[in-house]
C-alpha cells in the first residue's frame, strides 16, 4: 500500500455472520467453563487463552470460527457471578436422583452457560434454549442429550425468569 491510498475499512459482518459468531461464542463459553472446572483455572486465564488462541485460530488445518467476544465474556462473567443461583435452578430442573454433581461435566458447563444467558434478559429464553440445544448436538451428535438439554433449560428458564420478575 502506498501513502496515497487510504487504508481499507474493515467490512462489517452480515447478520448471518453475526449469528454464527454468537453461536460460536456460546460453544466457546461451554468449553471454557468446562476447562475452568476440569483444570481448576481462573476465568481470566481461560478467557485470555480462548480470545488469544482459539477464536479464529487454525488448528490442524481447520479454521476455528470467530466468536462474538462480548457475548463470550458476558457468559463467562455471568456464569461465575451467578453460579450458585444457576446451579440451584439446574438442580431443581433435574430429577432428584440426578443432582448437578452427578451430571456429565460438559453438560454442567452447558447448563451454567445457558443459565448465564437466562439471568441476563438480553436474549429471549427461546433463543437461549435453541442455541444450547445446538451446542449439545455438537458435543453429543448421536445421543439423547439434546432432548435432555431442551427440557432442563426450558425448566431453568421459567425458574430464573420468574426469580428476576
Amino acid at each position: 500500500m502506498t501513502e496515497d491510498m487510504p487504508a481499507e475499512k474493515p467490512r462489517k459482518p452480515s447478520l448471518e455472520e453475526k449469528r454464527r459468531m454468537k453461536s460460536a461464542a456460546r460453544l466457546y463459553a461451554v468449553q471454557a467453563l468446562f476447562q475452568m472446572e476440569a483444570g481448576g483455572q481462573s476465568a481470566d486465564k481461560v478467557r485470555a487463552e480462548f480470545e488469544n488462541f482459539r477464536f479464529g485460530a487454525v488448528i490442524d488445518d481447520v479454521e476455528m470460527s470467530e466468536g462474538n467476544v462480548d457475548l463470550f465474556r458476558r457468559i463467562l462473567d455471568d456464569a461465575v457471578m451467578w453460579q450458585g443461583k444457576i446451579d440451584k435452578a439446574t438442580d431443581k430442573a433435574l430429577l432428584e436422583s440426578w443432582p448437578l454433581n452427578r451430571i456429565d461435566s460438559v453438560l454442567r458447563a452447558l447448563f451454567r452457560a445457558a443459565g448465564a444467558e437466562l439471568v441476563n434478559p438480553a436474549t429471549p429464553p427461546k433463543v437461549v434454549i435453541n442455541e444450547f440445544v445446538e451446542v449439545a448436538r455438537a458435543f453429543f451428535p448421536d445421543g439423547r442429550e439434546p432432548k435432555f438439554v431442551n427440557a432442563v433449560i426450558d425448566n431453568m428458564a421459567r425458574q430464573l425468569r420468574d426469580d428476576m420478575a
